[in-house]
């Protein structure tokens, strides 16, 4: 009987663990978008993933130059986002005939690369024991 209440102890408190693991948020404003037309694009990224297919993406509209999500049931470990000003409403991030970004984008950290896109490890931030919340300027 010791056996089986011991298991299930263990098996209690490793759901705990595991569930509070991956309940964390990453709230994120971006604080001076130049106009309110159109709409805050987001993408949460890993290393693996960063740049193609994110994780979990979101939209938000802007009020007096800010927009702001919350990445909801987020695990530990190391990410990054991307944000764009999609202020044409077509659900991408335009480009200039020579590559060059016609609207307005940043990253985590507000580390841009000058010449090319942005890069995971200048734009990685850590998600541990408790929420994360910050601000992105274009």
């Amino acid at each position: 009987m010791k056996l089986v209440i011991h298991i299930v102890i263990t098996v209690v408190l490793f759901t705990i663990e595991t569930i509070s693991a991956q309940d964390k948020t990453i709230a994120t404003t971006v604080v001076n978008v130049t106009s309110d037309k159109g709409k805050i694009k987001f993408a949460l990224y890993t290393k693996e993933n960063f740049r193609k297919e994110p994780l979990q993406a979101k939209e938000s509209v802007i009020i007096k130059g800010k927009s702001t999500v919350i990445f909801e049931k987020v695990s530990e470990g190391e990410y990054a986002i991307i944000c764009f000003h999609d202020a044409n409403n077509n659900n991408k991030m335009d480009f200039e005939p020579n590559g060059m970004p016609i609207e307005d984008y940043g990253v985590s950290n507000n580390k841009l690369s000058r010449f090319g896109p942005p890069v995971f490890d200048e734009a990685k931030f850590l998600v541990k024991d408790k929420n994360v919340s910050f601000d992105i300027k274009f």
